[in-house]
């Protein structure tokens, strides 16, 4: 009786774990899926750039942090943020010769179309800086929401040392109102958009 026990307690144990997952994965489906389809775990649907470029973005981003991290480790703070293949550099270095040396790195990724030197040479900034910066991006995007000007997923939002960073594809008249809106947010010190403009949808 025992071993019969010991078997019927790893047998529940493994489907209770089993009916876990398959809710946890299919939660997790159906998250990535709201408001478009999901390709390998990115939002195609409501965003303008092919599902290509969406992963292409990603993976981007990731072999940019990757190589910047196995050459510099802690002595840069970088973050790097690519849409459409346009690559937005922040952060801090402690000269210009590795800012410098990481626009080419990154440059030199397959796919990349350009790079957007925003690096500065300073001191890394501290946690809190960081934090601030995370709060302000919140801000701003539901600024957009708020203002229900435009299709506000449409717009990117990177932050900076107070700087806001606005990337994406959008008409001229999207690109001023988001704009405009992340210049009224409190706190923000500067907007530099690094738009790409399309032509309005025919009415």
């Amino acid at each position: 009786m025992a071993h019969l026990s010991g078997i019927f307690n790893r047998r529940t144990v493994i489907g209770v774990f089993a009916i876990a997952a398959a809710t946890l994965l299919q939660g997790c489906f159906e998250a990535a899926v709201v408001g478009g389809a999901a390709v390998g775990g990115v939002l195609v649907g409501t965003d303008r750039r092919t599902a290509d470029a969406q992963l292409g973005d990603e993976r981007i981003e990731w072999t940019a942090s990757a190589r910047i991290d196995e050459r510099f480790k802690d002595q840069v703070h970088v973050n790097a943020h690519s849409y459409n293949y346009v690559v937005l550099l922040t952060g801090e270095v402690p000269d210009a010769k590795i800012k410098g040396d990481i626009e080419r790195l990154v440059a030199g990724i397959n796919a990349v179309k350009s790079v957007v030197n925003e690096l500065q040479v300073s001191g890394l900034s501290s946690m809190a800086a960081r934090g601030n910066d995370s709060y302000l991006t919140g801000r701003v995007k539901a600024g957009f929401v708020s203002a229900n000007r435009f299709q506000a997923n449409h717009v990117k939002v990177v932050t900076e040392s107070g700087v806001v960073y606005l990337l994406g594809l959008v008409t001229r008249q999207e690109a001023d109102s988001a704009t405009e809106i992340a210049r009224g947010t409190s706190g923000v010190a500067k907007v530099v958009r690094v738009f790409e403009y399309i032509a309005p949808a025919p009415k």
